[in-house]
């Protein structure tokens, strides 16, 4: 299998990224919040998409490398639309999960011209304190320098009960490998997700949209998309997606889940 995990240098930041696939699509993908780096592990990844191989050529792109002292979604949006810029890419469709959806969705109204279509899971148009708790938690965890109860929390929240069960040694086990560094990193992206609310903006994105979440869903609940689906449900090319069982990364742990993204965005 080809893959290329690379990096881009732009605009005085830096931003690893992955791509695979050689079709004339061009999918990104955004990924949700993590300790360590996105693309860590790039051929399990490309493996988890080869139904896309023949017809996308996919990227995932990470968070810039040296991220600022206090960085908005807003900004991420910023820097993920420059480096998509940046590697010539037009007319894309966009994956985006759980924070990944946040950045996907500001892209798309910062750049309504370059996205063709959103695939939104797992996500939400607005974070009051309630639906920031989880992701605070996470934080606190991050700040006392507690890897192993930042790592059990991560697994419970979002991973179906047996699958955490499952992966519970191999959690703890990761967590001693993250960096002072990292966990740095990794609460400064993390509290850039507080406060954030596009509720009065995202009736502006034309193009088609997929919602996704399950019922599960120990992070945000389904009620988020639930909010989202009635700003959407007037655009003609509005699909949505409620499972059960999966949990928050419902992206993962679906079986189908990919095969109907792929259909959505071959249409």
């Amino acid at each position: 299998m080809d893959f290329v995990k690379d990096k881009l240098s732009i605009n005085g930041f830096s931003m690893e990224y992955l791509k695979f696939g050689h079709g004339r699509n061009i999918l990104v993908i955004i990924p949700g919040i993590s300790v360590q780096s996105a693309i860590l592990y790039p051929l399990f990844i490309a493996k988890q998409y080869k139904l896309f191989w023949n017809d996308f050529t996919v990227y995932i792109f990470d968070r810039r490398m040296q991220v600022p002292s206090v960085y908005s979604v807003s900004d991420m949006a910023y820097d993920t639309a420059q480096a998509i810029k940046y590697l010539g890419l037009e007319n894309i469709s966009i994956f985006g999960a759980s924070q990944g959806g946040m950045i996907a969705m500001e892209t798309a109204l910062q750049y309504p011209k370059l996205v063709k279509r959103l695939v939104l899971c797992s996500t939400a148009m607005r974070i009051d304190e309630e639906r920031f708790s989880v992701i605070d938690e996470w934080i606190k965890y991050a700040e006392s320098n507690d890897k192993k109860s930042l790592f059990l929390s991560f697994g419970e929240k979002i991973y179906p009960k047996d699958t955490f069960e499952k992966f519970r040694e191999a959690l703890c086990g990761i967590a001693e490998t993250v960096s002072k560094e990292e966990l740095e990193r990794f609460i400064i992206i993390a509290d850039g997700a507080k406060n954030f609310d596009i509720t009065e903006k995202v009736s502006s994105i034309k193009c088609p949209v997929m919602l996704v979440s399950d019922n599960d869903d120990k992070v945000f609940g389904t009620e988020p998309t639930l909010e989202m689906a009635e700003i959407f449900k007037s655009n003609n090319n509005f699909e949505m997606e409620i499972y059960s069982g999966f949990g928050h990364a419902v992206y993962d742990m679906s079986n189908d889940f990919k095969e109907k993204m792929y259909h959505f965005l071959m249409k």
